[in-house]
């Protein structure tokens, strides 16, 4: 595959590697690989700032989806990396989108305990009450997980006036 070494720069964080590619061929921002990541996605989930920062400045799509239905909000919302959660969200990344286990964002931040990602998800409108493919929301997998800073958390939303 011709674009195999864009992608691992991506993965690995080879700044001037991602940069060098991307001039010579613009178009590979958004190319997908043969598990279906693309660049983006690469780079989020192995934790590289500064080229998920050149991606999107270079046009990536910022809800693209793998294989599974997952975007890159979605595998730092399970990692808990918050820069680049704050990146995407401010990218303005479909904090809504589910996979195909229908599990939004806000579900993977309340089953790994990530309170400051799903805060700043529900600024920027992520719905509680989204059910994934085994009927539960993101309140439901905080609860599971006895987590009650972000039962807490969800409870403000679901009840501001509270």
């Amino acid at each position: 595959m011709p674009d195999s070494e864009f992608f691992d720069a991506c993965r690995r964080g080879d700044l001037p590697v991602v940069q060098q590619l991307l001039a010579a061929n613009p178009g590979v921002v958004n190319a997908v690989d043969a598990k279906g990541f693309t660049p983006l996605i690469l780079a989020a989930y192995n934790e590289q700032p500064a080229i998920v920062d050149l991606l999107l400045a270079n046009g990536a799509d910022v809800d693209a989806r793998d294989a599974a239905g997952n975007t890159a909000l979605m595998g730092v919302c399970f990692k808990g990396y918050k820069d680049i959660a704050k990146k995407l969200m401010d990218a303005g990344a479909d904090v809504n989108v589910f996979n195909s286990n229908g599990a939004p964002a806000l579900t993977f931040a309340a089953t790994f305990g990530h309170l400051q990602i799903a805060e700043w998800l529900l600024q920027h409108g992520a719905d509680l009450s989204l059910r994934d493919s085994r009927g539960k929301t993101p309140f439901d997998h905080a609860v599971i997980q006895e987590n009650e800073a972000m039962i807490e958390l969800f409870q403000r939303y679901i009840s501001p006036s509270a």
